[in-house]
């Protein structure tokens, strides 16, 4: 599936810092920040002959490239690195939810980015490294390329609920492979594939993958989200404190002010706590506290 062109060398370092994991393009703004910032600061002699001029104005030049690139490189790799994450949340949720949903319905309700999104993190889940590419034409190409073990894979996205894949897609594939040099192929639909593209599959390292199969790759992402939701839902019980009965406030027998705890600090009784009217020393009235 085709994605629109965005054209501009400031696209083209947004995706370079996106595709790569947000704390890499985190990391590296601070570093090129402070690469940039050394060169441009660094001062110019001037030219002291003729023949010098030509290195002054190179050098001029660099440095006024510099100085505008410390800000602006670091700018766009810290915005690649939060492209890059949402882009990582997007697809463990895309992926999470397609886990528990029915593999028949696994796709539904998925624009055709998310479907790639959604294939190319169940491939990421089955250890493969993954490239997307964008595809190369209006209803085909490449859309995403895997990594394993030295090993090259080509993968088409077709997002048909409606229409059943047939041979034309695969052969298209294959083509492709054979010219490119890779070990094998997927193609993957949310929807069938024909026997005349299952026939052609056969025998040339091309694996036709369907809404079940597809869901069968999603199973690392729905044990991870179970476990999630059993630690979410194991609420921790942590014995309650019970509370002191509360004990009413005498009024002093002898004035009527109310009374207040105190403890004996002397004599037979000391340590023992006991009311006191709190109008003492004008009041000496006391009671034991039952």
């Amino acid at each position: 599936m085709a994605r629109r062109a965005r054209n501009g060398t400031a696209y083209a370092l947004l995706d370079l810092a996106a595709s790569v994991p947000w704390w890499v393009a985190l990391t590296l703004a601070p570093i090129l920040y402070l690469l940039l910032h050394s060169f441009a600061s660094q001062p110019i002699a001037p030219p002291t002959q003729p023949g010098q001029i030509g290195t002054f104005a190179t050098s001029a030049v660099l440095r006024g490239l510099a100085s505008a690139s410390q800000y602006v490189l670091p700018l766009i790799c810290l915005a690649g690195a939060l492209v890059s994450a949402v882009r990582r949340k997007k697809r463990q949720d895309l992926a999470s939810d397609a886990a528990r949903a029915e593999a028949t319905r696994v796709a539904n309700g998925m624009t055709w980015a998310e479907f790639e999104m959604l294939v190319g993190e169940a491939f990421r889940l089955q250890g493969y490294k993954v490239e997307e590419t964008g595809g190369g034409g209006a209803d085909g190409g490449i859309d995403l390329v895997l990594t394993r073990d030295r090993e090259r894979f080509l993968v088409q996205c077709k997002q048909w609920r409606a229409f059943s894949v047939g041979v034309e897609v695969v052969r298209e594939l294959y083509g492709v492979m054979a010219a490119s040099g890779a070990t094998g192929g997927f193609v993957v639909t949310s929807g069938r594939f024909t026997k005349s593209a299952h026939g052609f599959a056969d025998g040339r390292n091309i694996h036709l993958l369907d809404a079940p199969k597809l869901h069968t790759l999603l199973e690392p992402a729905r044990s991870v989200s179970m476990r999630k939701s059993a630690a979410s839902s194991s609420v921790v019980q942590t014995p309650s404190i019970p509370e002191l009965s509360s004990v009413s406030q005498p009024h002093c027998p002898a004035c009527g002010k109310p009374m207040v705890r105190r403890t004996a600090k002397r004599g037979a009784k000391a340590g023992n706590e006991f009311w006191g009217c709190s109008g003492y020393p004008g009041c000496r009235a006391t009671r034991p506290i039952s």
